[in-house]
């Protein structure tokens, strides 16, 4: 059995999407329907490029979370059968061809979880089925992916019943500039400019700083296009699932002063959640928390990853466990453990990224967005309840219009 979850966890890790074995809709969480049942989105080429293609997938909410690609028209919905073996070409085109720069074109979507937009600039993506059925998508991980050396661009959201929830993401890379603007029915808007049109040599830029710095690895993050030009910027966890030595060792300093700080002092954890306010210490070469579980001393893939080795799999209280690595895990990578012993509870932006050993990916995306907004690691949006966060998402429960901008937004400023 699969659950929602899992599927999703499934699709950010190994880039493959297919349904959930369990039978209950996302659909049923919500009680009060919201939303009406399809949503237009409009999408704007903000490129130099009069050849650009958008592709959005998902989980279809209303059809037992059916694996859903939007065909070229942008309006019929093409649910796949089940190929008899893998890597198997979609039935029908989904390449959805946007206009010259400069112009918008709407499609429209039914509810739907797990969904992506894809944008790509000068060449149309592949996408394959395997059986189940599931859809291969893109890979920036694996070099002999026919989407390797072509730039292009994902944002993620749901939408249900409940609400449009959505962001740019760049947990994996940074890549094409993508921007977010949603209004609601009362006429306020949300937006997320994203890097601006030349981020991406920005970040490139600011890695290879960091490398001539500390000589952790950073620049081992960029890839090149065949041209000679910056392609993306690997996250440090897509960078590890493609060298597996980079980064070893590299937080073992700061995790052995966060340990002998807890041997003494008491870590507060606010769950934020059902579980109230818990606290920790390490006893017996852990950081426990009492009767609730406790975890080993988490290595850099753990901590870049947030959910491997210490930050994995749990056999008792999952859940609550779960909520502990999401606060415990955006604490390392904004190495605020030894500053701030109640989590995420006090917590300033400023305070981010302030040690030497840190999270110097998320911390550069950060700076790179004209308002310091971006989703830069897996748990980028744990913050304390009275800030800022700084993830860089939009959500309504009232959605009007949505436009993904594929290009940047026009003008964008780097933030100090």
């Amino acid at each position: 059995m699969s659950t929602l979850d899992e599927v999703l966890a499934i699709q950010k890790q190994y880039h493959v999407l297919q349904a959930p074995t369990t039978t209950t809709t996302a659909a049923a969480e919500f009680k009060v329907a919201a939303t009406a049942a399809t949503l237009n989105i409009t999408l704007k080429n903000n490129t130099n490029s009069s050849n650009c293609y958008a592709y959005v997938t998902g989980l279809d909410v209303n059809k037992n979370n059916a694996v859903f690609i939007l065909q070229a028209d942008g309006v019929t919905a093409y649910y796949p059968s089940s190929p008899s073996s893998i890597q198997q070409p979609l039935a029908v085109d989904c390449n959805i061809k946007l206009g010259a720069p400069g112009t918008s074109k709407v499609v429209t979507i039914p509810q739907l979880v797990g969904g992506r937009v894809w944008l790509c600039k000068d060449s149309q993506l592949t996408f394959k089925l395997n059986p189940g059925p599931a859809v291969v998508e893109p890979s920036v991980t694996n070099p002999s992916d026919p989407n390797y050396n072509l730039w292009w661009s994902f944002a993620e959201f749901t939408y249900n019943s409940f609400q449009l929830f959505a962001n740019i993401t760049y947990v994996d890379f940074v890549g094409m500039p993508i921007s977010l603007t949603l209004v609601n029915g009362n006429g306020a808007v949300q937006s997320v400019p994203g890097i601006p049109s030349n981020g991406l040599d920005s970040v490139c830029s600011a890695l290879q700083a960091q490398d001539a710095k500390d000589g952790a690895g950073w620049s081992k993050l960029i890839v090149k296009h065949p041209s000679g030009a910056n392609l993306r910027a690997l996250s440090p966890n897509s960078g590890i699932v493609m060298n597996n030595s980079l980064f070893d060792g590299y937080y073992q300093p700061y995790v052995n002063a966060v340990w002998a700080k807890y041997g003494s002092d008491t870590l507060t954890v606010d769950t934020q959640g059902q579980w109230g306010t818990l606290t920790g210490k390490v006893v017996n070469g852990q950081l426990a928390f009492g009767s609730v579980g406790a975890f080993p001393q988490p290595s850099a893939r753990d901590i870049f990853s947030c959910n491997s080795g210490a930050f994995g799999a749990y056999s008792t209280n999952g859940d609550e466990m779960g909520n502990i690595t999401a606060r415990l895990a955006a604490a390392f990578n904004r190495s605020t453990l030894l500053v701030n012993t109640q989590q995420p509870t006090g917590e300033q932006i400023s305070q981010y990224y302030q040690n030497s050993i840190t999270n110097h990916y998320s911390r550069i995306v950060h700076s790179v967005c004209p308002d310091g907004k971006g989703y830069a690691f897996p748990y980028d949006d744990v913050d304390s309840s009275d800030a800022t966060n700084v993830a860089g998402t939009v959500a309504d429960s009232n959605p009007k219009t949505f436009t993904i901008s594929f290009g940047g937004p026009t003008a964008a400023v780097k933030r100090e």
